[in-house]
């Protein structure tokens, strides 16, 4: 479709906060009291810097749980922004897993589900992945519908961004996991009246040079 056609899109920029201390060995989920290492917040810092070359960021939205707030405040400071939160960019609900080491789920016999049938597991007393996508695909409508014809940045969590990316991509949820949604790092989908389209996905600083430790 020519340019001259399309309606104003609305640019979300997906970003996943940074790491803490227990990034990559924990399932925090929903537990409160988690906060930014002094790398994460370096990368938070990072990050701002990085959105500064997007000029009509009008808005800063973040997950309530601390490391995405922390996340978000570099952001929004760096535009002169407040921080809004909104609980549908919320982790999942993980449930009796909450706050067990990543090790010892992966020894579980339901791992496998988690891994190769998303959609029809539920976390023990939590939430299933259908329902967080559903949730997460519901507050960007909502905030798409706000900022149309605008840019916003939404802070969230990994499980939460790579289904809103599968939504917006029609991948079915049983292949989300086949993305990856690094900490730190930036996706972006803009939305108009004909569609979404996907710009990019786990955007890191360091460019190629950050995949080898993928």
């Amino acid at each position: 479709m020519p340019a001259s056609v399309r309606s104003a899109s609305t640019l979300v920029l997906l970003v996943r906060h940074a790491v803490t201390p227990t990034t990559g060995t924990v399932l925090p989920g929903r537990a409160g009291g988690l906060h930014l290492s002094d790398e994460g917040r370096r990368q938070a810092d990072v990050l701002a810097r990085r959105l500064a070359a997007v000029p009509r960021i009008v808005a800063v939205y973040s997950s309530p749980l601390e490391r995405a707030r922390e996340t978000a405040a570099a952001i929004a400071r760096a535009r002169g922004l407040a921080v809004r939160v909104e609980r549908g960019l919320l982790e999942c609900d993980f449930g009796a897993w909450t706050g067990a080491s990543l090790r010892r789920l992966a020894r579980k016999r339901e791992w496998a589900a988690v891994q190769r049938h998303p959609s029809g597991f539920r976390f023990p007393g939590g939430e299933s992945f259908v329902e967080m996508q559903a949730r997460i695909a519901d507050a960007v409508r909502r905030l798409v519908a706000v900022h149309s014809g605008r840019a916003i940045v939404a802070v969230s969590h990994a499980d939460p961004i790579k289904a809103l990316l599968a939504h917006v991509l029609g991948t079915p949820l049983d292949l989300f996991q086949r993305l990856v949604v690094a900490p730190a790092s930036i996706s972006a989908v803009a939305f108009r009246r004909e569609g979404a389209t996907v710009l990019t996905v786990n955007s890191m600083d360091g460019g190629l040079a950050a995949l080898a430790g993928r």
